[in-house]
């Protein structure tokens, strides 16, 4: 949704993630340690080829000054993207994870006749106790994610990092985005926040989870019944540990919270 709102604004490029944080997960690969080239690229090399990865994915948006490359993994990268872009400055949308987790089971269950990709095998995705256990890991859709920002949010690039709730963006868009683009040190955009347009309906029916990038076009709160079990809707609650900010120097929009940093 985020996303779909910084779009409107012509001078930005942002949309669903890029394959760009898998190519350099890749290209480091082929250099590190244990690799047959690993001493023979130095580190200027290693900088420029993967400073390459960018300029070259985004060649052919000439008319954009300003990128938003999403991908979950940069929060666990924040060294590397910090030593390739200095001013560069990441985002990170957080909600209630049971809330997240819900809003998957959900997917899961309005397409009874296919076997989402988001999960290995008939064992994981056999039930709910399954299927969002195994989401939870840390090897997977929102364990991964949920990790690696936390290890942004306590990490010494923390100023770097603005952690953005959902709800409030959802309540009061009208008073979140100035505050993201005072984060982001750009001149202030009028957004339209009752004609909001993102889909990507190809990417999802190959995952097998069909409408799982659609974003409504009106931005505003909604409410529902959760369809996880009580045990389960109550543990994954307990994971937004960016609701205590102390320890951290992250910049935080989350209700109840007094932003102070940006």
């Amino acid at each position: 949704m985020l996303a779909a709102l910084l779009k409107q604004n012509p001078r930005f490029c942002a949309g669903m993630t890029s394959p760009v944080g898998g190519l350099v997960s890749n290209m480091i690969s082929q250099f590190s340690a244990g690799s047959e080239f690993s001493n023979v690229v130095t580190a200027t090399q290693k900088q420029n080829l993967l400073h390459g990865v960018f300029s070259s994915y985004y060649a052919d948006r000439p008319d954009k000054e300003v990128i938003f490359d999403t991908n979950r993994a940069w929060a666990g990268r924040m060294p590397l993207v910090l030593d390739l872009f200095p001013d560069a400055k990441i985002i990170a949308c957080v909600r209630n994870v049971a809330w997240i987790m819900d809003s998957i089971e959900r997917l899961f269950r309005n397409n009874p006749y296919e076997n989402t990709r988001l999960f290995g095998n008939n064992m994981q995705r056999s039930t709910v106790y399954s299927r969002l256990e195994g989401l939870a890991q840390h090897d997977q859709m929102v364990g991964f994610a949920w990790s690696a920002l936390r290890e942004a949010f306590y990490g010494e690039q923390a100023k770097s990092l603005l952690v953005l709730d959902y709800d409030l963006l959802t309540q009061s868009p009208e008073k979140v985005m100035p505050l993201i683009y005072r984060f982001i040190d750009e001149p202030l955009f009028t957004h339209d926040f009752e004609n909001v347009e993102y889909d990507a309906p190809e990417f999802d029916q190959q995952l097998g989870t069909p409408g799982l990038h659609y974003v409504r076009p009106k931005v505003a709160p909604s409410s529902r019944r959760s369809l996880l079990p009580p045990d389960l809707f109550e543990k994954f609650s307990k994971m937004t540990f960016w609701t205590d900010p102390s320890g951290s120097a992250a910049n935080v929009v989350a209700p109840k919270m007094n932003v102070t940093e940006i």
